[in-house]
């Protein structure tokens, strides 16, 4: 019998300095995906915003560097190079130590994207270098980092200098490290998405942005002067409009400033976008909380003004009155607390009083001034009451009428366990792709739910439809917590049966297509299954490469083919037209197999770009859909 390891007080670890985030990327970052990668572009970017935000600075310049570096510059005051009382110059306390930075005083920052005071050090801590240049009272000083591990001596206990200028601000190059991240390629779509973003949060900054990677360099700067008000109208560009132009509005309560922008589109759905510290807030918060809860009860009291509501009618529902809604509330807060360091959901209560009294205040002063903008706001309440009124009968009639035996509904070859944790799903495209799955799977864990064809495009459709589809339906009961929508919320994602959901269809644009249309469907109807990190896309290969003398090998895309080319001379392809081509063994193999397949999981990334990228891979024009569908059906992660 094996001798029980001791548990005594040598078995606990100390991580000392910033070895606790080379050892657990994943708590400071988010993911060690390119999310995780992009995310540290943004900590930089965001320390630089909070330097503009401090009326210090009113240009950042973001450049992805042709070694795969990337260099964040800003003209703000430089970050403070003198002796702190730690006994070394305050700049390399910044980037070597966690929790150490100016945004704990507010005599230095009113508000502030970055609270913690990790952002630097996080990001020093999982490069291969960091190199930093200091403008400050009248000199250039230098820092480099590797790893974390400072490599330059400091003269008289201080940072040397460079030469004389008479410029302030702060230089950043960092080059990410491949030991920690999948990839270290940065995107360069989604770091402007969010560049545009903070753009319009802060109307008075210009951000540069270039990508030198490439031959020919992607140039682009963002300005915008209208701000949210621009932000909306972007939003909405492609959009049948309702209100041409925004409503739009800002107040201070209790310390909090609140600015939100409100538009109306033809459209089923509602489109509402937190802000704090010119963060993204994903999950929402009390910030949205207090902003929806405020402008349902004013939109109601204006209803029963003009008569649009009578004595006995019950009032609209929150969801009645933001149908086809777009808003963008954006606040700054002096102390905000959010879950978790990627901020996603904000969590003061102070900040839903400060936004609920803003509105009811700015929102009426708007609405008595602009009448005919009030009567196309309550004409869309009005209508979406009559459709949920219809809607809640065929909803109803789907949810008692037709009972599932998950085990025998011949669709679904559900798996032993009953242990969530442990089970996943895959929803598979086709009879033949399904019958192999189901041979090939590991039935202790792992379900199997063939699809026939294309789903109904939920964007484009109403609820009793959707309700009506008969694979819509199969996987609504298969997971098990319902689904969310306009017009209430049945989702409760404790009653989900399955960790992992993983769509399975063709490498190929119409198998892309059919997964655009399943995210579409998630993303509308169960998007905490995002948000928590339970959909994936597997990846099934493209090739098989069987050479004269070794090992076969799968190769999952045309990059992978030409760098296999390079080092095998002979040898014999394969490629697989379908998933229905392969046999079940080679199906474990490639895609079903834990511990040889590729997942990649969908992650929700900025606000602009997922409602961007919703609209067109779901909406009615076709020649775009089809160009990013074939660019992007072979990405190593869909970030939507």
């Amino acid at each position: 019998m094996a001798k029980k390891k001791t548990y005594d007080a040598a078995s606990i670890s100390v991580l000392e300095g910033l070895e606790a985030v080379r050892k657990r990327p994943g708590m400071y970052i988010g993911s060690v995906s390119r999310k995780g990668l992009n995310h540290l572009v943004y900590e930089i970017v965001d320390n630089a915003v909070d330097e503009h935000l401090a009326g210090e600075c009113d240009r950042i310049q973001v450049y992805l560097e042709k070694d795969g570096s990337a260099t964040v510059i800003d003209n703000g005051r430089g970050i403070p190079v003198g002796m702190h009382e730690k006994g070394m110059p305050a700049e390399r306390l910044v980037f070597t130590t966690l929790h150490a930075g100016g945004k704990f005083d507010n005599s230095n920052y009113k508000t502030s994207g970055g609270l913690h005071g990790v952002g630097s050090s996080v990001v020093n801590a999982l490069s291969v270098y960091l190199d930093v240049k200091i403008s400050r009272e009248g000199y250039v000083h230098h820092d480099r980092f590797e790893r974390g591990v400072p490599t330059i001596d400091l003269v008289n206990g201080l940072l040397p200098t460079l030469g004389k200028t008479k410029e302030t601000g702060t230089c950043i190059n960092f080059l990410p490290d491949p030991e920690i991240f999948e990839k270290t390629y940065f995107s360069a779509d989604e770091i402007k998405s969010r560049l545009h973003e903070t753009a319009y949060l802060n109307p008075a900054l210009t951000i540069i942005f270039e990508d030198r990677r490439q031959a020919e360099l992607d140039h682009e700067e963002f300005h915008e002067s209208d701000g949210i008000l621009g932000f909306v109208k972007d939003l909405n560009k492609n959009k049948e409009l309702v209100n041409e132009e925004p409503v739009y509005f800002k107040g201070e309560s209790d310390g909090i400033t609140v600015e939100c922008a409100i538009q109306y589109v033809n459209e089923f759905h509602e489109n509402v976008l937190g802000f704090c510290n010119n963060i993204y807030n994903a999950e929402g918060g009390t910030h949205l909380t207090g902003f929806k809860t405020a402008f349902t009860g004013i939109m109601n009291t204006y209803a029963r003004e003009l008569g649009i509501l009578k004595e006995k009618d019950v009032n609209f529902t929150g969801a009645d009155i933001r149908n086809g809604m777009t808003a963008v509330v954006s606040i700054k807060h002096p102390a905000p607390r959010f879950e978790g360091q990627t901020k996603t959901k904000l969590d003061n209560q102070d900040a839903s009083k400060a936004v609920a009294k803003v509105v009811s205040d700015e929102a009426v002063l708007y609405f008595d001034r602009n009448l005919e903008v009030l009567k196309q706001v309550l004409s869309c309440a009005e209508r979406a009451a009559k459709i949920r009124k219809t809607e809640e009968k065929a909803k109803t009639n789907m949810l008692t009428k037709q009972k599932y035996s998950f085990d025998s509904n011949g669709k679904l070859a559900n798996c032993e366990s009953r242990k969530p944790e442990l089970c996943e799903i895959f929803i598979v495209e086709g009879d033949s792709a399904g019958g192999s799955a189901k041979m090939a799977r590991n039935r202790n864990y792992q379900a199997i739910m063939p699809i026939r064809g294309k789903i109904l495009n939920v964007e484009k459709a109403s609820i009793d439809k959707v309700l009506a589809n008969a694979e819509i339906k199969t996987m609504i009961n298969a997971f098990g917590c319902g689904f969310s929508e306009g017009y209430g919320n049945d989702f409760d994602i404790t009653k989900l049966r399955y960790d992992k959901i993983i769509i399975m269809a063709d490498a190929d644009v119409d198998g892309a297509h059919i997964s655009t249309l399943l995210l579409t469907l998630f993303y509308r109807f169960m998007p905490e299954l995002i948000f928590e990190g339970h959909v994936y896309i597997a990846m099934p290969p493209l090739y098989k490469a069987m050479p004269a003398r070794g090992k076969e090998e799968y190769l999952y895309d045309d990059k992978a083919l030409e760098k296999y080319r390079k080092t095998h001379k002979n040898f014999t392809l394969q490629r697989y037209k379908g998933l229905g081509e392969m046999d079940a063994e080679q199906l474990w193999e490639t895609t079903l197999n834990p511990e040889t397949r590729i997942l990649k999981r969908v992650e929700i990334e900025d606000a602009r770009m997922a409602s961007s990228v919703t609209e067109m891979l779901m909406g009615s024009e076709v020649p775009p859909r089809r160009a990013f569908i074939y660019e992007h059906a072979q990405d190593a992660e869909l970030d939507i």
